[in-house]
């Protein structure tokens, strides 16, 4: 593909379907968000207003890192607080399809379509990518980006019109983009992170404290892992738990689980053969995170296995 002929196909179509109008996109720090934000700024200037929505479902520090990274390429960020409304609507919820519809509707509905309807934006740009369309059509799982590809129109629902103008490319291509439009390796490089955020890697209930567990075990493991080169990383929470020893007494703990895949567009991926010593020494630090007394390596591959456990 000719990727720079693909930028400026893309910026155009951007520029005319919204016209004078305005819009307005949701920035993750992942590399699909990013290059919809980069694309939508050349294309509208300060007719497209883009804002970082806390969830708390984010890893350590997730807000002030992105904001930080578009500041230096004067792109302004609205950073949105929305920590309650989330974890309010995941209370009590296990199943993981209920989880993702409930981030879904919690997003669209209540946070970004007042922040739509405050702004008077009448598109919203996507960074929905191939894989995304896919999977979710397939029936594997409900990507929270994916509307009209399962029958909902957003337009009706929440009052907006939504471009996707990367629904052609899979990750590599995505990353690709990127470079070409010049951001940095700290987000074209940058592993690839689900929009549910850590949702997506706690097994059960989302809680405040079972989000402190793993967002801990997240910081661990992609510290121990960042110069590997590998595709993906990750810790998962599981709800089970398992009976372990700590100051000489019982505990009956949580257990996390790493996950280190290589693939090039994660429609299939392979399990990384980690090497002994570095597994030892996340093993090490995941189990001195308190209440955390298992630690387990994933070697199932995609298929039978999807790459995030949610």
């Amino acid at each position: 593909m000719d990727y720079k002929a693909f930028i400026e196909a893309r910026i155009g179509f951007i520029r005319d379907t919204v016209g004078d109008a305005s819009a307005i996109n949701a920035l993750s720090g992942g590399v699909d968000s990013s290059v919809v934000t980069v694309l939508g700024h050349r294309a509208l200037g300060d007719r497209l207003k883009t804002v970082f929505v806390d969830n708390a479902l984010m890893r350590e520090g997730e807000p002030q890192r992105v904001n930080r990274a578009f500041a230096d390429l004067g792109i302004p960020v609205e950073v949105v607080d929305a920590r309650r409304d989330f974890l309010q609507a995941l209370a009590g919820l296990t199943d993981p399809e209920e989880k993702r519809e409930a981030i879904t509707r919690t997003f669209y509905s209540k946070v970004f379509g007042e922040l739509v309807r405050k702004s008077g934006a009448k598109y919203l740009l996507h960074g929905t990518i191939l894989t995304d369309i896919e999977e979710t059509v397939a029936g594997i799982k409900r990507q929270h980006n994916i509307l009209a590809q399962v029958g909902i129109d957003p337009q009706e629902a929440y009052g907006y019109h939504v471009l996707e103008p990367l629904e052609t490319l899979r990750k590599d291509g995505v990353r690709e983009v990127a470079r070409l439009l010049g951001l940095p390796p700290e987000i074209t490089d940058r592993i690839p992170f689900p929009g549910p955020a850590l949702a997506t890697r706690i097994v059960g209930e989302v809680t405040e404290s079972r989000l402190a567990t793993v967002r801990a075990a997240t910081a661990i493991v992609e510290e121990e892992l960042a110069d590997t080169g590998v595709f993906q990383y990750m810790a998962v929470l599981l709800s089970d738990k398992a009976t372990g020893i700590r100051n000489g007494r019982r505990e009956f703990g949580e257990i996390i689980v790493v996950r280190s895949i290589d693939s090039v567009d994660a429609r299939v991926a392979t399990a990384v053969e980690v090497p002994w010593e570095t597994l030892r020494r996340i093993c090490s630090r995941v189990t001195e995170i308190p209440g955390v007394n298992r630690c387990l390596y994933d070697l199932t591959p995609k298929p039978p296995a999807t790459i995030e456990y949610v």
